[in-house]
């Protein structure tokens, strides 16, 4: 086992205890001696983990930290590429660049070795439908959501018919051809879905919905919602 491998294992160990394990035990889990252990969570606590204890008393690891990207395995590095790409090619915009960008900054402080794999995989995005155009309101959008704040918007089925909405924005679905926005619609009193390319016009506002949007998409999953109508 890399001594990565084992640094992310051993973080995995103390994150499932909420009561200090002993080094001996926490050596025996990991198959390494108690000297290699010491030296593994000074390893960690000089990366940023939380770690209290000492010899004698056991350790653990107080919630918040986050692993360092040299932590991911060899599993986690190709499915960050594989994602980061999906992202770049069929998102597009803003966030398809913020793709790019987060897979960059991974990629400089990984180890030359992790970096190289990271280089090399060879997990590729194949071409998909062009994305329907109009999409010009997905920042702000994704802002609403962020915020939780209503938005005021003009919507035109696909009939054609038009309609002005207040709704409360909680999640966005990315799809081949198109992007629906999930929300609370205020004249339908119920979840309703969007197309974002059919929203003729957008208003944000700076008045946030009264429910929190984690309620809100727990809510809306527990429903059939495939049988929502605009």
């Amino acid at each position: 086992m890399s001594r990565s491998a084992r640094l992310l294992d051993l973080i995995q160990i103390l994150r499932r205890h909420r009561q200090p394990v002993s080094g001996e035990n926490l050596a025996r889990e990991l198959g390494i001696s108690i000297r290699t252990l010491y030296r593994d969570i000074a390893t960690l606590q000089a990366q940023g983990a939380d770690i209290t204890g000492e010899p004698g008393i056991g350790y653990i690891l107080k919630p918040g930290f986050m692993l360092p990207p040299l932590m991911f395995s060899e599993d986690e590095l190709e499915a960050l590429v594989l994602g980061s790409r999906w992202v770049s090619k069929r998102a597009g915009g803003p966030l398809g660049k913020a793709a790019e960008n987060a897979l960059a900054k991974i990629a400089s402080v990984l180890p030359k070795d992790l970096r190289e794999q990271l280089d090399a995989t060879n997990l590729l995005v194949g071409p998909g439908d062009p994305v329907v155009a109009g999409d010009t309101h997905l920042s702000a959008i994704r802002l609403a959501i962020r915020k939780e704040r209503k938005l005021a918007i003009a919507y035109e089925d696909e009939s054609g018919r038009s309609s002005e909405r207040t709704i409360w924005p909680f999640a966005l679905g990315f799809f081949d051809r198109s992007r629906v926005v999930i929300t609370w619609c205020e004249l339908r009193n119920d979840f309703r879905h969007f197309r974002a390319d059919r929203i003729t016009r957008l208003d944000e506002t700076d008045i946030r919905y009264p429910r929190r949007k984690a309620i809100l998409l727990k809510e809306w999953r527990e429903l059939d919602h495939n049988t929502g109508k605009n």
